[in-house]
């Protein structure tokens, strides 16, 4: 916060600062106005993407501290954690944070159940199945705690968007690649792109004769991701030694009760014979390979956003512990990374190489030309234009670039 103040220019006290941060702001409003004013584009294609992010944090007091996994150590770590929506322009190739929350978990409980509070043992039947039962479709699962959250931070965002632009795809990594997380998306209206874990059993619909009695069979053979039919070739690449193809075709999974649209890369070294493979799916069973494997790499566009927040904008430097000073330090991290995307196409007019720390210097020696021109003996009158700024703005960026000033 105070270094905030220092930067805030007339009217940016470090008083005016703690205000602000102690001040409970519609924090999900402030981010869709800006989105909708700087960042919208009535041609581009978007789709939802969402993540979680965890930000190391030591002491005891923190709101929401706990144990987290972090992907960055690779190992659980003492942290606070958000759950970030955000909106991808397919066309520009950006993602634009639009609404976080921050993930806190129950309480645990200490008190362990007597004696008299066990739950009883079920009383059991005879083996097998009951006489008379029949088959039924697979019953909607009960969404945990998490999807339920989820799940109603979605429809707030959706109900924000309404008629302004249509939103048919939730992009999410593969800690959602399970049916429960595929209802909670089917329940809102989207269709779900997600990856599916490289051991998962897929098996290709049964295409042979009805055997004359009991149910129709509907699982045929098991999915062999080292032998798959050429029928289902959708894409091969050849790099060096590298051998890329792509398969597509409509699978089942016993844990989903609907066909899943399945995209399958396979990767193989010819020189050493080893093999990897990745697999992603989605609801739509309408949607071809290139666009579901373009919608899943944008997914990683929101990493990009935590990214330049911790290293640009605080999220791994404020010190604020109650819950409003930290959720507002969370958010207005992730709202400046909107901001600097918002100013970079124009910045960039001029540096083409720019960057946010490019973009954090230009307005840096600003502030310090301001200041040298209060240093003058007398008053100078002097038009500042940022559009040309001559040589000395430009002096800390990483990626310089000397403008030439116009003749006067």
């Amino acid at each position: 916060m105070l270094g905030i103040s220092r930067w805030a220019g007339k009217g940016g006290s470090y008083r005016t600062v703690q205000r602000f941060f102690n001040a409970a702001l519609p924090w999900t409003q402030l981010f869709w106005q800006f989105f909708k004013a700087h960042l919208f584009d009535e041609q581009h294609t978007y789709i939802i993407a969402g993540d979680e992010v965890v930000i190391s944090k030591s002491g005891k007091h923190t709101h929401g501290l706990d144990y987290f996994f972090s992907g960055l150590e690779n190992r659980v770590i003492k942290s606070i954690a958000l759950f970030t929506l955000s909106l991808i322009d397919v066309d520009a190739r950006c993602s634009y944070p639009i609404r976080t929350e921050q993930i806190i978990r129950p309480p645990k409980e200490d008190v362990k159940a007597g004696p008299q509070e066990q739950e009883a043992e079920p009383v059991r039947g005879k083996p097998g199945r009951p006489k008379g039962s029949k088959n039924h479709n697979k019953e909607p699962v009960a969404l945990s705690r998490e999807l339920l959250w989820v799940q109603n931070m979605l429809k707030a965002l959706l109900e924000r968007i309404g008629s302004l632009f249509p939103v048919r795809y939730l992009v999410l990594d593969g800690q959602f690649g399970n049916r429960p997380a595929l209802q909670m998306t089917e329940e809102v209206g989207l269709h779900l792109i997600s990856k599916l874990r490289c051991d998962a059993a897929l098996y290709f619909p049964y295409m042979g004769e009805y055997s004359g009695r009991g149910a129709p069979r509907k699982y045929g053979a098991r999915i062999d991701y080292q032998q798959m039919p050429a029928e289902y070739l959708v894409a091969e690449e050849l790099n060096g030694q590298l051998e890329t193809r792509t398969y597509q075709l409509q699978a089942l999974h016993r844990n989903f009760p609907q066909p899943l649209n399945v995209v399958i890369l396979t990767r193989r070294d010819l020189r050493s014979g080893q093999f990897g493979h990745a697999i992603l799916f989605s609801s739509d069973l309408e949607l071809s390979h290139v666009p579901m494997i373009d919608y899943y790499s944008l997914r990683f566009q929101i990493e990009f956003n935590f990214r330049a927040a911790k290293q640009h904008w605080g999220m791994e430097d404020f010190m604020n512990i109650k819950s409003v000073p930290l959720t507002n330090a969370l958010n207005l991290s992730l709202f400046m990374v909107n901001v600097s995307q918002a100013l970079l196409p124009e910045f960039r007019q001029v540096y083409p190489k720019g960057g946010v720390l490019d973009l954090k210097a230009y307005f840096r020696a600003a502030r310090y030309f301001e200041e040298l021109l209060k240093l003058l003996p007398q008053r100078v009158e002097v038009i500042f234009n940022p559009q040309q700024p001559g040589n000395f703005l430009p002096l800390g960026c990483i990626h310089p670039q000397k403008v030439q000033a116009d003749s006067p």
